[in-house]
């Protein structure tokens, strides 16, 4: 609801109107700018009490996040109605969801290993890793917001994207982000991969700022379950109709084309949805977009583990499996965007880059699952990406 200042001047603006109704052309047109100017003061004073509302809910929550934001208390209410301050604390409270519900369904109390590290270029970040669990061999969590100048290694990647950078300009960058990889014990549950970050770059020639999100949310079965494909899928779709119909079938195509290895020939899995470079219809759409893609992570993943994490399982199932983990391996050192632009980050924090790797994975010379077999069935979804909903 507007704010009682908000009302009174929407209430002026509603009788400037009507009064201009009644006046000559000169005077309409006087009165209806110092209207405008009034509405727009009204608005501006709702969006500020709805950024300090926001900023409040999301302070009063830090002591649930795994640890301290990045940025001091202090900074992030002066700057809270900036968007580097507002995905911060999104991504906090994702992060700290998350971990819960993954703690939640682990048997004899495994808990995440929280290290809360300082970047001296500038920012930080929050990893969290549990690792040898009873049900989850290795899960990574991790927030980063981190700020400095782009290397040139960088520019040169974001330029071959359309990004509108000057040649060899020094330009300051502020990025947030959190990202999580999944490596389940038992091979009947999937694997798991989001990534939902804000990129802000400053051309310091004219003070423009060029801003942009990007992520997506992916899952890598080892073995086949249609009905987990349908409600993953249908889960991600749910979030991108509440804000465009189109985002879904456009991302989850993006999805399938960019979690491809190449020189495999196949899908890291059965995809999921993926952007990049998202700067429409506005910063706050997108904001709200990416926020809810964020927050559908649990209720796309967490029954696919109630459901599975006491199947049966033998040698074969697990061999299988270490195998599909060399795949992602694979994608993750050679194509991954996300990996290759951390490497190129000053300062950066290789363990945190590196979390995405699985605790054991296994390659073997020429393997080739047999013809007709459940491991043969998945192979032909990987080579021949299927539509889901």
């Amino acid at each position: 609801m507007f704010s009682k200042t908000g009302n009174v001047i929407l209430k002026s603006f509603k009788t400037l109107g009507t009064i201009s109704i009644y006046h000559h052309s000169f005077k309409r047109t006087k009165i209806r700018r110092v209207s405008g100017f009034l509405l727009a003061c009204g608005i501006a004073t709702y969006k500020g009490q709805e950024y300090k509302a926001e900023m409040a809910g999301s302070l009063a929550n830090i002591s649930k996040f795994m640890a301290e934001p990045v940025t001091d208390k202090e900074t992030l209410e002066k700057d809270s109605d900036k968007m580097k301050t507002r995905m911060e604390l999104m991504i906090m409270e994702i992060q700290a969801d998350f971990c819960r519900a993954l703690e939640a369904e682990e048997e004899h109390g495994t808990v995440f290993r929280i290290d809360r590290w300082k970047r001296a270029e500038g920012g930080g970040g929050v990893t969290c890793v549990l690792q040898d669990g009873t049900v989850f061999e290795k899960a990574g969590v991790n927030i980063s917001v981190v700020s400095g100048t782009l290397p040139q290694a960088a520019v040169a990647q974001m330029r071959a994207r359309g990004k509108t950078f000057r040649k060899d300009a020094q330009l300051p960058f502020v990025a947030a982000g959190v990202s999580a990889v999944i490596h389940p014990r038992n091979p009947m549950v999937p694997t798991i991969h989001f990534n939902y970050r804000y990129f802000e770059v400053v051309d310091p020639e004219d003070n423009s700022v060029q801003w942009w999100f990007g992520g997506g949310t992916d899952l890598t079965p080892y073995y086949l379950n249609e009905d987990d494909c349908r409600h993953f899928h249908q889960t991600l779709k749910n979030a991108c109709d509440k804000h465009d119909k189109e985002y879904y079938p456009k991302y989850k195509k993006w999805c399938d084309d960019y979690f491809f290895v190449k020189h495999r020939g196949e899908r890291r899995g059965v995809g999921g949805i993926f952007f990049d470079d998202l700067d429409t219809p506005s910063q706050e759409k997108a904001f709200a977009f990416v926020t809810e893609c964020a927050k559908a992570v649990i209720p796309s993943y967490l029954p696919l583990v109630k459901k599975h994490k006491h199947d049966g399982y033998g040698y074969a199932e697990r061999q299988w499996q270490l195998l599909r983990r060399g795949r992602y391996v694979e994608f993750n050192l050679i194509y991954d965007r996300g990996t290759k632009f951390g490497l190129y980050t000053p300062g950066a924090r290789y363990e945190s880059i590196l979390m995405s790797l699985p605790l054991t994975a296994k390659w073997e010379y020429m393997h080739s699952p047999q013809h007709g077999s459940k491991e043969a069935k998945l192979m032909d979804v990987l080579k021949n990406p299927k539509d889901w909903v």
